[in-house]
């Protein structure tokens, strides 16, 4: 991960891939990035983009238990080194594993977790970077404590049980791939959270969500013992002890994804409130909070907004001057990754339902039949790449709705000379789905 020019934050790529387990189906397949993988990461270098965060699909290696097929990884692989491309190697993207295992709380996981990890890694001594699990928080959030994923689980009962079945793997993996891989780095990607309370009465309910948001890196990391902590003693009452006292892993870049909807709002005690926050904190003073609190480089793993192309624009905009403000207060930014590079789908509905629903996220827009199509948003993105700095980006105004989901973050753009959003002939049309991305969708 190296800048462009002094002063500059680096761009790192990406394409999402999430499993639908379901379905069978995962998102490089929903948005042809299976098929046009090639095209695609030719439009990525063409932006200057050197550094990607990029998966081996587990669940399409190891279809059959112990038998690997690397044909697919090893002809991208080899295209991505060959051309002095450095892949982030996501080894686990939240449900991504085989089919023939029933979640990740099957009793098979870890051992099978564990096999891959090393046959990768012999496989691929020259990657630079890797990921264990991507949104491991996250990953425990919807599929242990909200039931929303598989294997729909509820409360921290639930959360504790996918914590346990994951945590402890993921740090022999770290130990395993320190051992194997000792020049490559660890780049550990999570949610990047802070709450707010609407009221006295959801103070209680949002220090403990405040608690919460830390506790599965600080148990990887072995430092989740203190059960003073509100999050803490929950995990201690229903039954996780063990969690606050497993080996550690380690990790060498603490990767933030930060969205509008990571950080709530809640109105009552019982934690009733809004995923787009009236008074949100500055993404520059959460990456200084991250980076201190854990004493590790950081990278911003995720952003985006679902809008339109010129609503991106701005959101770069802001999350890039956000970027470089924290560099400039001393905080080691290393790299900044709008997620994705293309079009993602059917995460209007969390990944619960398969409608192959195109969501508005992307660099380059997706149409009808899966077509790049390029916007105000690619261009943009390739000047911020090539280090032109935030300050000489376009800010478009936001149209709604996206307009009044971030009317919290007006202030911190306030300086911004403001323009209207340019009408392109390739500009996408208007999303046909509501853009904000709400976990009621998903329990429709």
């Amino acid at each position: 991960m190296v800048a462009t020019h002094a002063g500059s934050v680096p761009f790192i790529g990406a394409f999402e891939s999430a499993y639908q387990p379901a379905f069978d189906v995962d998102n490089f397949e929903s948005t042809g990035h299976d098929e046009r993988w090639k095209s695609d990461l030719e439009l990525l270098a063409a932006a200057g983009v050197r550094d990607l965060r990029y998966p081996v699909r587990w669940h399409r290696v190891e279809r059959s238990a112990g038998v690997y097929d690397w044909r697919a990884t090893d002809e991208v692989f080899g295209w991505l080194h060959d051309r002095g491309m450095e892949p982030i190697v996501d080894l686990l993207h939240h449900l991504s594993h085989p089919a023939w295992l029933d979640g990740l709380t099957d009793h098979r996981f870890g051992q099978a977790y564990l096999r891959f990890v090393e046959q990768f890694a012999r496989r691929y001594p020259w990657v630079p970077a890797y990921t264990l699990c991507n949104e491991p928080f996250t990953t425990a959030m919807l599929a242990g404590h909200e039931g929303i994923w598989p294997p729909h689980l509820s409360g921290v009962g639930g959360f504790v049980e996918l914590a346990r079945a994951l945590l402890p793997t993921m740090a022999e993996a770290s130990r395993l791939c320190r051992e194997m891989l000792p020049r490559a780095r660890h780049v550990y990607v999570d949610a990047c959270e802070r709450h707010a309370a609407a009221s006295p009465e959801a103070e209680a309910f949002t220090a403990m969500v405040n608690d919460r948001r830390f506790f599965v890196l600080d148990a990887f990391l072995g430092r989740a013992g203190d059960t003073e902590r509100p999050f803490v003693a929950l995990v201690a009452e229903a039954g996780g002890e063990d969690l606050l006292s497993i080996e550690p892993g380690d990790i060498d870049v603490l990767g933030l994804d930060y969205y509008a909807h990571t950080q709530w709002e809640f109105t009552d005690a019982a934690g009733t409130g809004h995923n787009h926050s009236s008074r949100p904190t500055p993404l520059s003073e959460l990456l200084a909070e991250y980076a201190s609190r854990y004493d590790r480089p950081v990278i911003v793993g995720e952003t985006n907004v679902r809008g339109y192309a010129s609503d991106r624009v701005s959101w770069l905009k802001h999350t890039l001057e956000q970027c470089e403000r924290a560099r400039h207060a001393g905080v080691d930014v290393q790299g900044y990754c709008w997620f994705p590079f293309v079009d993602s789908a059917d995460w209007d509905s969390v990944l619960v339902r398969h409608e192959r629903n195109i969501d508005p996220v992307g660099v380059y827009w997706l149409d009808d039949t899966l077509e790049r199509r390029p916007s105000c948003m690619s261009e943009a993105y390739a000047a911020a790449a090539s280090g032109v700095p935030s300050a000489d980006l376009p800010a478009y105004r936001f149209r709604p709705p996206v307009s009044d989901w971030l009317a919290g973050w007006m202030p911190f753009m306030a300086h911004w000379d403001w323009q209207d959003p340019p009408v392109y002939p390739t500009d996408p049309p208007p999303p046909d789905h509501p853009v904000e991305l709400r976990i009621e969708d998903a329990l429709d």
